[in-house]
């Protein structure tokens, strides 16, 4: 089947050896290997299919294809094993194997790179008898990879939980962590500082003491202070940032927030149809970055919703996933943000959505995508 082919069978080795390690719960005379079950649950994902009915389907269309590399004693699995598989994993477990296959590109990260952390809801994934509050998410995303570097479920509510577990998986020596106002508190940042990276974190009404000191540093700046600007325009609409960057490490012992050294604020403009809106953004800072550096940063956190939350639900239709069984929502989640992981690492021309079809319909564009990961 040529050299592409060889690289496939290498690619799936390095999955099925990663997924040896996802503990089986299931009975020990199962018919199903779970390593087998995975790949072809996996593959499915990265092709279009968004429930356990689809990737069954999927894996009897293809299973000539999956008989290159799988041994399948008992054929395809049937829709309800998928489900029954995927409501009892750990959707942990599951992703640290995906982070294994992937850790060749997680070695790509340099010094002052952006780490992302935020949450994102499974809004399909809630009986209707169920709490209001909607099963999430939490993404650690490497911004200028485009990469997942980890996912963990976040149940009613515990967001924050969730994103301090996520970083405690990630090296974030030398990385900036960037987050929203929810995770700018002192457990957060006391994580990150173990870890040795450094953060950027929106600082709101929620540290109501902390951003009064940091409206009060900036109303005594100077008009010597640096600043940079920035001006965007496109899509009928131009916008301005200014940003300045002050430091305020006297500030740290007082607020007990371990490792503040500076406060950042962005003033936004937006001229859109001759209406103009306007914004202002202060950051908490780890360290005292040039204001270039605190646009880039904020600039790049927002990769975790632009190239990751909104290509979920565009591309893999995530917010109509209806899975919403015990581990299901979180398992399948981790298949659609991992197959976006690999569908990324292909750089033909064409968008995502055209690339999931297509390889679903061709085999050969498929097997390229898969024998990528042989070449990392």
């Amino acid at each position: 089947m040529g050299g592409c082919s060889h690289r496939v069978l290498i690619a799936m080795h390095i999955f099925l050896s990663a997924f040896d390690e996802v503990p089986d719960p299931r009975a020990s005379n199962v018919r199903h290997d779970l390593g087998e079950l995975l790949v072809i649950a996996f593959v499915s994902v990265l092709c279009g299919s968004t429930s356990c009915a689809e990737m069954a389907a999927f894996g009897r269309a293809k299973e000539s294809f999956f008989r290159n590399f799988l041994k399948l004693k008992h054929a395809i699995p049937s829709h309800d094993t998928f489900s029954e598989v995927f409501r009892i994993i750990d959707p942990k477990a599951l992703d640290a194997a995906f982070s294994k296959v992937l850790a060749d590109v997680a070695k790509l990260l340099k010094d002052g790179d952006i780490i992302a952390i935020d949450g994102k809801a499974l809004r399909g994934a809630r009986d209707p008898g169920e709490s209001a509050r909607t099963r999430m998410m939490v993404s650690a995303y490497a911004s200028r990879l485009r990469l997942t570097l980890a996912t963990v479920p976040a149940d009613r509510g515990t967001e924050l939980s969730a994103a301090i577990e996520a970083l405690g998986l990630i090296d974030l020596r030398g990385k900036v962590v960037t987050g929203d106002a929810l995770h700018c508190n002192r457990r957060t940042v006391a994580a990150i500082n173990a870890g040795g990276g450094d953060w950027c974190l929106a600082l709101k009404g929620n540290q109501e003491s902390l951003l009064s000191d940091a409206r009060g540093c900036f109303s005594k700046g100077h008009k010597s202070d640096p600043t940079a600007v920035t001006e965007n325009t496109g899509h009928g609409r131009k916008e301005t940032r200014k940003a300045v960057v002050v430091s305020a490490k006297a500030l740290a012992e007082y607020h007990e927030f371990p490792g503040l050294k500076g406060f950042g604020r962005i003033e936004a403009t937006r001229e859109t149809g001759g209406k103009v809106t306007s914004e202002t953004r202060y950051f908490a800072l780890s360290w005292v970055p040039t204001p270039e550096v605190l646009l880039a940063a904020v600039r790049d956190h927002w990769a975790i919703e632009n190239a990751l939350h909104w290509q979920l639900d565009v591309s893999f239709r995530e917010d109509a996933a209806r899975n919403r069984k015990d581990n299901g929502p979180g398992n399948i989640a981790v298949l659609r943000r991992r197959a976006l992981d690999v569908l990324r690492r292909d750089t033909s021309k064409g968008s995502l959505s055209i690339k999931i079809k297509r390889a679903g319909w061709d085999t050969t564009f498929l097997r390229s995508i898969l024998s990528d990961l042989a070449t990392t």
